[in-house]
């Protein structure tokens, strides 16, 4: 797929992958095989008939390609760009067994934006079956569970906390990979199908879960997401300029830090920075910052690159973009002066024994530390769900660590009435497999409700 050159997208903003022509799309979709037994759909967390649209894409009738991702999809131009493909149904791939697998992902992306381009008219509006459900959260799971249920006629209500819908969608992922246009479209969708979004509500805080039931929700659905950092608990991380991934990156998509020089940035990066972490979120937030102008921006990470929790391609286009990886180091200090950060101690790593991920346990050198200037630190080794909700009843029963223990067939949480899905459930995972988890707990809130 074409991409924009890297010493010119790591200056700005717009989207790094430019998207197939038609030409383009029709020639990788006539490499699909049509496998008989279909590997790849029994990959997908949401069972797209992946088959059946890319044969529509190659015989050149995009609008109804699109109609087959949606009918199990409600998110496809957004899983078209963020979705882990590579892991999940190009991996099962046949044409992966002696070359390059199908591009999968790109081909549900360019469907996606030819309707969005292309399409005059929204879905009808269902009729009404006459029951209430509420959902909290407006990310990728609230957002599918709230268009499944919708789609069988339930009066659907979500709640979200931020100004604007979309979760981690709006707030985590930066405009280079998913512009923010391409996320309203999806909820403007979701809208058309009667789904009712309410912002600046805190469930928990604003309304409780008892609020809900007595305003008439017949039954309710938690995604609110993973939205609590996590920090080292080393010394020096309560200096000025010590953010957490998250905090940064809501910085950068909703106060649209993106738009500097144009505007005045809502950032202060300085010009030496240090990201410690190696997943996707690590990589959005190195990369954000070398945008937003820093001069050297680097990846502190404790093991080595094999072991990286990122997707290769975020990876690569990091280094293409010119960030730094100060691999097998980990942080011991955040140094500052007058309240200020000034650098970092690190001590260098080496691989030992596996530990419980199946991942080489790190283990310090001896004699090996060393210390690196820096401006600014930013935090991303992960998030864990928001314990507003779980601290505001007892009925919800959580795992130590936060998440919520639903059934794992039914996604039901121990309230009566109650199901949850996603990273308040799963911590921090990806976008596809928390709509899987959306899906999954529509067809059980309609079983319950219908009696079934």
């Amino acid at each position: 797929m074409p991409e924009q050159a890297a010493d010119v997208r790591n200056k700005n903003f717009s989207e790094v992958a430019l998207g197939y022509t038609e030409e383009m799309a029709q020639e990788e979709a006539l490499r699909c095989l049509h496998c008989k037994n279909r590997p790849c759909v029994s990959q997908c967390p949401v069972n797209v008939d992946i088959p059946g649209f890319i044969e529509k894409i190659a015989t050149g009738d995009y609008e109804e390609a699109y109609q087959i991702i949606a009918s199990t999809n409600s998110l496809p131009a957004i899983c078209g760009r963020v979705c882990p493909q590579e892991t999940q149904c190009e991996s099962t791939c046949i044409r992966g067994i002696k070359g390059e697998p199908v591009a999968i992902g790109r081909l549900e992306r360019f469907a996606a934006d030819w309707h969005l381009a292309n399409a005059k008219e929204q879905p009808p509006r269902p009729e009404t079956n006459g029951h209430r459900v509420a959902v909290i959260g407006s990310g990728p799971a609230g957002l599918t569970c709230a268009g499944d249920l919708a789609k069988m006629g339930y009066e659907v209500t979500v709640y979200e906390a931020f100004h604007v819908a979309g979760g981690v969608l709006m707030y985590g992922i930066p405009e280079f990979r998913l512009p923010k246009k391409l996320v309203q479209a999806e909820i403007d969708g979701l809208r058309a199908l009667g789904v009712e979004i309410v912002c600046n509500t805190v469930i928990g805080l604003t309304l409780s879960i008892d609020d809900l039931f007595k305003s008439g929700y017949e039954a309710i659905f938690i995604g609110s997401g993973a939205g609590l950092p996590r920090f080292m608990e080393i010394p020096g991380e309560n200096l000025n300029q010590v953010y957490s991934a998250n905090e940064f990156l809501t910085r950068v998509n909703l106060m649209q830090a993106w738009r500097w020089p144009e505007t005045s940035t809502p950032i202060n990066i300085g010009k030496r920075v240090a990201v410690v972490g190696g997943g996707n979120v690590a990589m959005d937030a190195a990369r954000c910052a070398k945008r937003l102008g820093a001069d050297e921006v680097m990846i502190v990470y404790r093991r080595s690159e094999d072991e990286l929790p990122a997707r290769q391609e975020e990876v690569e286009h990091a280094k293409h973009e010119g960030i730094i990886f100060n691999l097998l180091t980990n942080p011991t200090e955040i140094k500052g002066n007058d309240g200020w950060v000034t650098g970092m101690t690190c001590i260098r790593m080496e691989l030992g024994e596996p530990d419980a991920s199946g991942r080489r346990r790190p283990v310090p050198m001896k004699d090996s530390e060393f210390d690196i200037e820096l401006d600014t630190v930013i935090m991303a080794i992960g998030q864990s769900p928001n314990p507003l909700l779980r601290n505001t009843t007892d009925e919800l029963k959580c795992h130590s660590w936060g998440g919520i223990i639903v059934d794992e067939e039914t996604l039901a949480t121990s309230m009566t009435g109650v199901w949850a899905g996603g990273d308040a459930v799963t911590g921090a995972a990806t976008v596809i497999l928390a709509m899987g988890a959306g899906k999954t707990a529509a067809q059980s809130i309609d079983e319950y409700i219908q009696g079934k």
